[in-house]
């Protein structure tokens, strides 16, 4: 080997850690540097200000004795698992609607996706207008002729954690009806034709085959939906702010007013770290299934 050619070598095997390295650092000190600082005043006594002391769990004592933190991991539950089913549900509707081969199903599945394309801030704009009793669906239907109809969830305590649902599955459910429907597409013609020979029906071949087989399909989006819900703090900002009083808390709002609003930072890390052990409670078993798939495949 030529002489000159080590050094080159060399240079091309190191140039690429070079270019990447910049990304690297920032990362690791405003991420995980972050988190790492984070969890830290969730165990001490700051306030108004950050302080680096060692006060123990009293931080999340005062989380658990909060009432507004029931609350807010209430609404969290609520939301997330009608999100989630509603939007697996709508989109696999949709993306068997649009398997059958239907006439304009590129308008259809445009129109269906164009949700995603927008942010939760203009969604949850969008809908505030639309669920607003003044201005949306209640006084339309009202000047339709139906003067006693009431639609008034937006400002109704009880009701309007389900509005965040309604816009939340507008926008996230074309997602799940795209994966669903790439999973349909790749489904061999040539099993659904043996069924068929053997007297299976469409409906009994979606359920006992071809839906069986999406569950990889399936247990992606769940994650990412769950991922979605729990820092759905743009769309229930934009849509409700919280409101009616707290009624639609959740943990991502409640870190924020606790934090920014209220002066009180080790409360409010205290509940980002518990967002922090939901997430990872999600993401360390999907990680553990998909190496374990690997290591079966080899």
């Amino acid at each position: 080997m030529n002489k000159s050619s080590a050094p080159r070598q060399s240079l091309g095997e190191l140039l690429p850690k070079l270019v990447v390295a910049p990304t690297f650092v920032v990362a690791v000190i405003f991420i995980y540097g972050f988190m790492l600082m984070n969890a830290w005043l969730s165990f001490s006594s700051s306030r108004m200000l950050p302080k680096y002391d060692w006060a123990g769990f009293i931080q999340y004592e005062k989380l658990f004795a909060n009432d507004r933190w029931w609350v807010a991991a209430e609404n969290l539950f609520i939301f997330g698992v009608l999100f989630i089913v509603i939007c697996l549900l709508l989109g696999l509707f949709m993306a068997i609607f649009l398997d059958q081969k239907i006439r304009a199903e590129g308008a259809i599945r445009t129109i269906y996706l164009y949700p995603m394309a927008l942010s939760f801030i203009v969604t949850g704009t969008a809908w505030k207008w639309i669920l607003n009793p003044e201005l949306g669906i209640q006084r339309l239907i009202r000047e339709m002729g139906f003067e006693s109809f009431t639609f008034d969830w937006l400002v109704n305590t009880d009701m309007a954690i389900y509005t965040v649902v309604i816009a939340g599955v507008w926008q996230s459910s074309g997602f799940v009806m795209a994966l669903c429907l790439a999973g349909l597409r790749g489904v061999d013609d040539n099993i659904i034709k043996a069924a068929k020979v053997d007297g299976a029906s469409m409906p009994l071949i979606y359920r006992k085959i071809i839906i069986p087989g999406l569950r990889p399909v399936f247990f992606s989006a769940f994650i990412i939906l769950t991922h979605i819900a729990i820092k759905s703090f743009d769309l229930i900002i934009a849509l409700t702010g919280g409101g009616p009083g707290f009624a639609t808390d959740v943990p991502a709002t409640f870190m924020y007013t606790f934090s920014f609003t209220r002066g009180q930072i080790g409360l409010g890390s205290a509940a980002s770290m518990m967002m922090l052990m939901a997430v990872i409670a999600i993401i360390v078993p999907y990680l553990y299934s998909e190496l374990r798939e690997k290591n079966n495949e080899h």
